[in-house]
């Protein structure tokens, strides 16, 4: 199984795309592109997100886009079916991780504290996303746990900005970080797409 941080490559920002209509996805990922990334995340959060998806692939072959918020296995379904080339989650429990060992796509797991990162670890997970990252903890968490887990890195998540963005990057057992502030909702509703893929241009330097 491919690992999730191959799929990233030199790619240390993972942009996050939040859609409301198929076609505002498809905007948000061809700025994301032009910024010389090759991977984005489509969060399931809106009605229009699987469809958001399949649209963004069906423009952009190139690209590698996955499914974040996957919680079920009946999302995680979805999500394969509408071509997500990996899946990530929010959280794990027991039952979400037992579903996701049958899905045959690279899996970040979602955790937010040391039980979680055990549980995923049992699973045989070494690349895990740390959410929320900010409220669990953040930079200070990650470098504590790091002669705990000495195996395990992490793509922090939730709360990570152009400004603390270093502080992660800097630990060792941080390969990118989950961002939100490439794409800000005022950015997509005036069709601001410059703006995205200049911010995602200087984030993921």
């Amino acid at each position: 199984m491919t690992s999730f941080s191959s799929l990233m490559g030199t790619q240390t920002l993972l942009p996050i795309i939040q859609a409301s209509t198929p076609e505002e996805g498809v905007s948000i990922a061809k700025a994301m592109s032009e910024a010389g990334l090759t991977l984005v995340e489509v969060v399931l959060r809106t009605e229009a997100s699987l469809a958001a998806l399949s649209a963004i692939k069906s423009a952009l072959p190139e690209l590698i886009v996955g499914a974040g918020t996957v919680t079920n296995k009946d999302i995680l379904e979805k999500a394969i079916a509408a071509g997500s080339d990996f899946i990530i989650t929010p959280a794990v429990s027991d039952r979400l991780l037992n579903d996701l060992a049958d899905c045959n796509l690279p899996v970040l797991p979602g955790v937010s504290n040391t039980g979680e990162i055990l549980l995923a670890r049992e699973f045989g997970y070494t690349e895990m996303k740390l959410f929320p990252a900010e409220l669990s903890g953040g930079a200070k968490f990650l470098s504590a746990i790091s002669s705990v887990f000495p195996d395990i890195s992490f793509c922090p998540t939730g709360g990570v900005t152009l400004d603390n963005k270093p502080d992660y990057l800097s630990l060792n057992n941080v390969f990118a970080v989950g961002s939100t502030w490439v794409a800000k909702k005022e950015w997509v509703e005036q069709g601001n797409w410059q703006a995205i893929t200049d911010a995602c241009s200087e984030g993921n330097k």
